[in-house]
């Protein structure tokens, strides 16, 4: 027998409405915060993520899933989706729009990494980014719209992480401080953080094993290293979500994992869901459009993981299931009947009625146990006598009380579906 492939997962009828709820409250916020959507496609040129992301990254350097086209061209499938967003936004000529520029997104993305749960290597994501405005009000704009979206949701049991990681010009020095507390511990780190104590020690804040996590303890501290710019701008982000009643920590180990991240960065941490517990994570990007080949365009974002915020959600939240049913269901005897009851429920549903008959060949009595399966409010046995004498009862299942219609009439069927 054929599976899935490791590290995927089938979202089957039933647990597809968590995730169509997920999306239409996404959507609702973002058209509250006056964000566009914005699609794209799932596989780059490879060099968009190398560039982007950056090759000294895990998601580059071991996780992303990579082919050579027919013509040589090196494509990957898309491992997150803000290096896509400003791509697009540089080759359609955005940049020259009105700013800010408001997108957001909701899309797979694929990484080759060890599964686990809330962690997969297809996994969902729904995004935001805004372009074009350097301000601690962007910041906080970004932030409030991640907290308006999990609220919707009702995951209220989050605890919102900021810290600042610098610009280039603040960030050499805060980058030497770290490469001289680390060295004088390489011997203890993981084989991965002694290469990235050469190639980029700001990941090693972000390493998950045991004995890196507690050396950076007392690591030195980002906020520590600011320039006045980044502190006045750090300052700033504060002071907005302390009027707006965000809580927050300061928490100076949140570097992100890639490498287009300069200044705010931040998270949301939400309680019971294991070890993957971020479900919404982002911060500042002012270089990466220009990094990529475009103008110089401040922005900043964030993604939060689906996956992930369904298990959230089993937590307590807004999400309650919709009891479903069918307005009519036709119990259709014989072929003249059947095809009868076809063209009753294509005229019921023209009018946005739900209708079903059968289609497989059930008797009577299987017929009326699939009718209650399916929850149909009413239902309608047509056989050859009411072919016959175009009359039927139409019975409303909740009390069993039947009314004779004529079943050539269909705006008499409406009506009765229509009663209270």
């Amino acid at each position: 027998m054929i599976q899935k492939p490791r590290g995927t997962i089938d979202i089957l009828p039933k647990e597809a409405k968590k995730w169509q709820f997920i999306e239409n409250a996404a959507r609702k916020v973002c058209k509250k915060h006056g964000f566009g959507e914005i699609r794209f496609p799932t596989f780059e040129e490879t060099q968009l993520f190398a560039r982007g992301v950056g090759d000294t990254t895990d998601v580059v350097q071991k996780e992303m899933y990579t082919f050579i086209d027919r013509d040589g061209t090196s494509y990957s499938l898309r491992p997150e989706g803000t290096a896509s967003v400003a791509r697009s936004v540089i080759e359609n000529g955005l940049a020259s729009e009105t700013m800010p520029l408001k997108l957001f997104y909701i899309i797979n993305c694929f990484r080759h990494e060890r599964p686990q749960a809330g962690r997969y290597r297809e996994f969902y994501q729904f995004g935001a980014e805004l372009f074009g405005a350097a301000t601690p009000t962007a910041d906080f704009e970004l932030i409030s719209l991640a907290a308006d979206f999990l609220d919707a949701l009702g995951i209220t049991a989050t605890t919102l992480h900021i810290n600042s990681i610098g610009c280039p010009s603040c960030r050499p020095n805060y980058k030497n401080a770290l490469v001289a507390y680390f060295s004088e511990r390489r011997d203890e780190l993981c084989d991965t953080c002694k290469v990235r104590l050469d190639t980029n020690p700001l990941r090693i804040l972000d390493c998950k094993s045991p004995v890196c996590s507690e050396i950076c303890k007392n690591a030195p501290k980002t906020i520590d290293y600011l320039c006045q710019d980044c502190s006045a701008h750090f300052d700033g982000l504060k002071a907005r979500l302390g009027v707006s009643g965000i809580r927050y920590n300061i928490d100076p180990h949140i570097v992100r994992g890639l490498d287009y991240y300069s200044r705010t960065v931040f998270e949301f941490i939400s309680e019971g869901i294991g070890a993957q517990s971020t479900v919404c994570g982002g911060g500042r990007y002012d270089g990466l459009v220009s990094q990529i080949g475009g103008p110089e365009l401040a922005g900043i974002g964030f993604a939060a993981g689906i996956n992930r915020l369904i298990l959230s959600m089993e937590n307590g939240s807004a999400y309650k299931e919709e009891e479903e049913f069918v307005d009519l269901y036709i119990a259709a005897l014989g072929e003249s009947a059947s095809v009868k009851a076809t063209g009753i429920c294509a005229v019921l549903r023209s009018k946005g009625f739900t209708a079903e008959t059968d289609m497989v060949g059930r008797s009577l009595k299987a017929q009326m146990k699939y009718a209650n399966k399916i929850n149909a409010k009413y239902t309608l046995i047509i056989g050859d006598g009411e072919i016959e004498t175009g009359k039927a009862q139409i019975r409303k299942m909740e009390n069993g009380q039947q009314t004779e219609i004529n079943i050539e009439d269909i705006a008499a069927i409406i009506s009765e579906l229509s009663a209270k």
